[in-house]
């Protein structure tokens, strides 16, 4: 929370302390869904918090997933609309949450912190772009690829070098690669009889990133 609170004047800081409210979150626990209004600025402390849509088909589809430290809920509040996504845990999560109408009464008062929201909505709005475009012109390897490169780059692997330290059940790696599970599960079993990846229960360890790279790219 450092980057965020340094651009805050002294007297917000001390006025936010006294509004944050730190709370646990249980695995799957949905901090907001969609169509609802927006009243909190979400800051994740530990753990991980997947942002996801329901589809016309009735499937979900994870947008992102956010890790510590990261800040998420504050688009909509933003936008003057309701939430158009679900946020739930992904695992035990400890987050700060703090109030909406204080958050926006800084950015009135104080350009800087308007400017750490813009950065991280244009950040944002740049990776989301990406990955429309993956998971719409991507053949089913390709999907599944990109979201194992994803998952890599973004939340790392264990102590092994190979294995990815967010553990996914098929269907959330499904909704991630926006595949069926029966297709996550079909093509993940033809990627570890390849040697390109090794499963042991919800654990994939990466085992020849090389190929995974080139699936990536070809698409």
């Amino acid at each position: 929370m450092g980057e965020f609170f340094a651009a805050l004047s002294v007297s917000q800081q001390e006025e936010l302390k006294k509004n944050i409210h730190v709370r646990s979150f249980k695995k799957n626990e949905v901090f907001y869904g969609e169509g609802d209004m927006p009243d909190t600025l979400y800051c994740l402390l530990q753990g991980k918090v997947k942002i996801s849509k329901q589809g016309a088909s009735g499937r979900q589809q994870i947008m992102r997933v956010a890790n510590a430290v990261e800040y998420f809920g504050y688009r909509a509040a933003l936008a003057g609309e309701p939430f158009v996504t679900e946020a739930a845990a992904f695992e035990p999560s400890i987050v700060a949450m703090m109030p909406l109408r204080l958050i926006k009464k800084y950015m009135e008062e104080n350009a800087k912190v308007g400017l750490f929201f813009v950065r991280r909505l244009a950040m944002a709005l740049g990776q989301a772009d990406a990955r429309t475009v993956n998971l719409t012109q991507k053949h089913m390897n390709g999907r599944l690829a990109e979201s194992l490169i994803f998952l890599r780059d973004n939340y790392g692997l264990e102590e092994d070098g190979c294995t990815l330290s967010l553990y996914l059940s098929r269907e959330d790696l499904a909704n991630l690669s926006n595949m069926t599970t029966s297709n996550a599960i079909r093509t993940l079993s033809t990627f570890a009889k390849e040697r390109i990846v090794a499963i042991d229960g919800k654990k994939i360890k990466l085992i020849n990133i090389p190929a995974l790279e080139e699936i990536n790219r070809i698409g």
